[in-house]
Parts: C-alpha cells; structure tokens; sequence
C-alpha cells in the first residue's frame, strides 16, 4: 500500500477555472484565517481554459468591484458591435436584436481570453493567501465512514504504463478538508462519481452538451474591429440535421476568436464536429475575415447546454458542486462564466457560515436553497426552454418556439412548463441507417487536418504514463461501436484520439487509443453510444497549454 503525505485544511477546492478562484476569493474576503487550497490538473491556471468568450461581468462586480481598474485583462475589450447571422450556403440574413428579448443583449459585456481572466483571478487569490497547486489533478475522493466528502487524492506522478512506479515516482497527497468543492468545469471525472454517489441528479433531467471547438487567428488590421460580437446559426449543419452556431470575436492585439458549436444530440453517427467546423470557415462571411490571416491557438471542450431543468442537487455531505461542474451555462447567450463565479461565491458564504458555528462536513443546503433564489436562477429560467425547443423542432422552427417562449417569460405569462431533453448518447443512430457525409479535404491556409490543429494547441502527455482513457469492454467496442454505429470515435473526438485499424496479425478491427493527442474536451465520456470510455484523470500537467484562449 502506498504511503502518501497529508495535508489539512478548511476547504480544498477541485478546479482553478472562474468557479473555484471566485469561491476561493470570496472565502478569503469573509474569513482571512480560513486556509483555502485550490488544485489545477493544467499546467498552470489558464492551461486548460477555454471559452469564446463574452463575459457578463455582472459576478465579477459583486466579487472585485474595482477590477477595471486594477489590471484584470477582460478591461481590454468591452463589446461595442453585436451581430447575429442565419447562414445560409453561400449567404447570409441577418437577425436584428429588436426581436430578441432584452436580456439577451450584450451591451455591457466584455470579450477576451477567460484563460487569462483566471490567470488573474488566481493572482487575486494568492494576493489573499489561498494556496493554489497547478499541475496536481484531484484523482479520488477521501470518504468518511459516515459518508461524508473529507477531502481528496492528488494523482500519482511517475507511474508506468504498466503501473509499475518509475525512479521519479511520487505518491499523491492526501488533501484533509472541513469541505470540498468541485469546480472541474463541464463533465468532471470526480463530479461525475460525486452525482452517482449520491444520486444528485434524481430529481432534475439529464444533462446534454455541445462540443465547442475554438481558433484565435492574427487577422489583417484592416479588418479588425475590437469589441464586435458574430454569432450564426444555420448552414452547415442544417445539411446533416444537426444543430449549433459559430461565433467570431474580435478581441485585443488585432486578434479574433472564432469558434463552432455542435450540439452533442445528434442523430447521424457520421457527423463530424471538427469537420463541421472547417466547412464553416469556408463561408463566404466567415472566410473574409481569415484570408490574409494566421491561426495561432486551437483547442476543444464540452459545453453543458441542459439548462436550469438539468440542474441537479448541489450540496451532499461534506462537498457541493460549483459552475460548469453542475451547469449555470445560458445557452441562448452562449455564457456561462457569470452563473459559474457567482455560484462560487455563494458556496463560499455558506461554508464560511457553517464554519463559524462549529460545522464540519456537513450538508450545505443552505447554498443549494441559495442558488435557487438567486438571479442565477432567474436568468436561466427565462431560457430553459431555448435548447429543448431547437433540439425537437430543428434550427428554424425550434429557433422561432425558443424565442416565443423567452419572450413569455420576459414578459412573465404563460405556463412554466419545462421540456424534455434526453442524454446525447442515447440519440445516436445506426450507421446503416443515415447517409455517409463527404467532407472537403482542407486547404491548408483556412481549414487543417486534426493533427496539425492538435500541435496549435500545445497539448503534451508523458509518453510512459497508464492510458487515462478506459474502455470497459473492449469487444463491445468492436461489436456495437464500430459494427452497429460506424465507429463514431473517430469523427467525434476533435483531437484524432481514436482511430480504427487492421491489426496487422489476425486482420480484426482494432481500437486504437492516441492518448497524448488529447484535449481533455471529454466528449467521448459523453457521445460514445454505449457510454463504453470512461475519461479519467492523467498525470498531473498533461494536455493542452492553451495560451491566451
């Protein structure tokens, strides 16, 4: 049995994204004496960050009210110009924001990198005294035999690929802690445990994603406008059935930040995000702006988009989830980091109160009473209906039931009826039963294959290290997988993670698993259709390096 160091403290927080630095702050501001640990599996804070992003600075007000003016980064850029575009193949209509209610207006809003923002909020923090401990990814969980959350496990560093302990090998730490957050963003590896355990997700729907995939290009100065905001919708994905939108951003230093979202609930097994997205720069609207141009970042993460009704209970014995770990996204506004800190925030002014009186461990539903009566709630029941509504009508129809339904709820009548969703794995279909789709080869200039877009998001996994991806049954694999679904890894995964081959020996179809091309984006922990691979924690401070993403 391995002996592992340990270390005490008040709350040990899972996650160094706006969630857990906002928790961490807001814990520090009410009591200075508390010791507040933050764990980041990246390589640094931001390492593993990414998001468009347009930020509604609204939490960040109530935590840091005078950030603008002590050098946070999102002060750059405040959004000036807002479009919105149906695509069409070859054109595009645009969208006034007059039909649109008026909470979804960006005015006031901020773009830039939210890397960078955290990289800040961390500068903050540490400012406070909170330790914060990039490159020490939280494996397991520490569990009372009361049942209580007391803590967790760092991972083990310097392990084999065999398991066997290589000369460098260093046990992981045990983290003691009064309480435990949960702030690993969307589909965690240990919030996904944490759910299960304790059946947090009984009472609400379950949750549904969109693949995001992201570029920051250097574009000609004479077409960059700072603080413009370009959202669309439409073409491509009306051809596969499918739906989502893009987004094109521009943001400090002449750069832009352009991006494509797929919704995960798609039907057609032989849909590709990634090449989705390619064919979306190809767009006549999207293309002009990326001629004359360089990319010099990529990168790939899931998006909750299960809204308010896919919320689950947030608060058991011990620990509570925050941010993108439970989903405050609003999906219409396609922001999510506002709900994120601000639910932080409140986890932190209910773990301070319990420790005031003498609590340890105990169940914080005081903060899950205090989510539900905040404007976090009120902003994401205005739009609970949005991604349902698209997801059952389809891009034009369900886009025009969305917008009737936000605007009753704006204007407070109507019935709160909130509508169903299913899980994204459970709607895929059989191979055999959608078309094949042929996706243009890339040009080199504005579309790239998946490695060479891999190598621009600086991911890097030690070669010799245990596969952090688990199939758990690798002939069902070959059976359902590939035989029923088409091998769906392989065009799902943004990273060029999985591959099928011929084993050279015996001719069978052979999974192939490229673990160090991966973006931690988890979608296979999602998309594959027997819910098969299971995305685990790797050695601390692999993946992606995303550099002002």
């Amino acid at each position: 049995m391995v002996e592992r160091e340990s270390m005490p403290c008040d709350v040990v927080i899972v996650g160094g994204g706006p969630a857990g630095l906002s928790a961490a702050i807001r814990l520090k501001q009410l009591n200075d004496s508390l010791e507040v640990i933050v764990l980041e599996k990246g390589s640094e804070i931001g390492a593993h960050i990414l998001s468009g992003a347009v930020v509604d600075p609204k939490a960040l007000d109530e935590l840091l009210p005078e950030w603008r003016d002590q050098g946070c980064p999102l002060a750059e850029t405040p959004v000036t110009d807002n479009w919105h575009w149906v695509l069409t193949k070859n054109g595009h209509h645009s969208i006034p924001h007059i039909l649109m209610p008026p909470f979804m207006s960006n005015h006031g809003t901020y773009t830039g990198s939210l890397g960078n923002l955290c990289r800040w909020l961390a500068e903050q923090a540490e400012a406070l005294g909170v330790m914060v401990f990039p490159g020490f990814p939280a494996a397991e969980v520490i569990v009372g035999e009361d049942g209580a959350v007391g803590g967790v496990i760092t991972q083990d560093m310097g392990v084999a690929a065999d398991g066997s302990h290589k000369g460098d090998f260093q046990p992981g730490m045990e983290i003691h802690a009064k309480y435990t957050l949960f702030a690993e963003g969307a589909r965690g590896n240990l919030t996904k445990r944490m759910k299960a355990k304790y059946d947090l997700e009984t009472d609400c729907q379950p949750q549904v994603y969109g693949l995001g995939i992201k570029e920051l290009w250097d574009i000609d100065p004479d077409k960059h406008v700072p603080g413009r905001v370009l959202h669309t919708q439409g073409w491509p994905l009306t051809e596969s059935d499918s739906w989502g939108g893009g987004f094109l951003y521009h943001q400090a230093n002449g750069q832009v930040a352009l991006g494509f979202v797929t919704a995960l609930d798609y039907k057609n097994p032989w849909v590709s995000p990634y090449q989705e997205f390619q064919r979306w720069k190809q767009h006549p609207s999207i293309r002009e702006y990326l001629e004359g141009g360089k990319r010099v970042a990529y990168g790939a993460r899931v998006i909750n988009e299960g809204g308010w009704q896919s919320v689950p209970k947030l608060a058991f014995p011990g620990g509570a989830l925050i941010g993108c770990a439970a989903g405050f996204v609003n999906v219409p506004r396609i922001k999510g980091s506002h709900t994120a800190m601000k639910s932080g925030m409140l986890a932190a002014e209910s773990i301070a109160a319990a420790i005031g009186r003498g609590e340890e461990r105990s169940e914080l539903m005081d903060y899950d009473a205090a989510v539900r009566d905040s404007w976090i709630a009120t902003e994401l029941k205005k739009v609970q209906n949005a991604q349902p509504a698209v997801a059952k009508f389809g891009g034009e129809l369900g886009t025009v039931i969305a917008g009737i339904d936000m605007w009753m709820r704006q204007l407070k009548i109507g019935l709160p009826i909130a509508m169903k969703h299913e899980p994204d794995y459970e709607l895929t279909g059989r191979a055999d039963l959608f078309p094949k789709i042929d996706y243009p080869k890339p040009d080199g200039e504005i579309t790239f294959d998946r490695l060479t877009s891999v190598s621009f998001s600086y991911t890097n996994h030690a070669e010799d290290q245990p596969c952090h991806l688990i199939v758990k049954d690798p002939e069902l694999q070959v059976t359902s997988e590939l035989g029923v679904y088409g091998g769906p890894s392989n065009r799902y995964c943004p990273a060029g993670v999985y591959e099928w081959l011929e084993d050279e020996t015996t001719g069978e179809p052979k999974f192939q698993i490229n673990s160090q091309n991966c973006v931690h984006c988890k979608t296979c922990d999602i998309k594959d259709p027997n819910q098969n691979i299971t995305w685990t924690t790797p050695e601390g401070g692999g993946g992606p390096n995303y550099p002002n993403m």
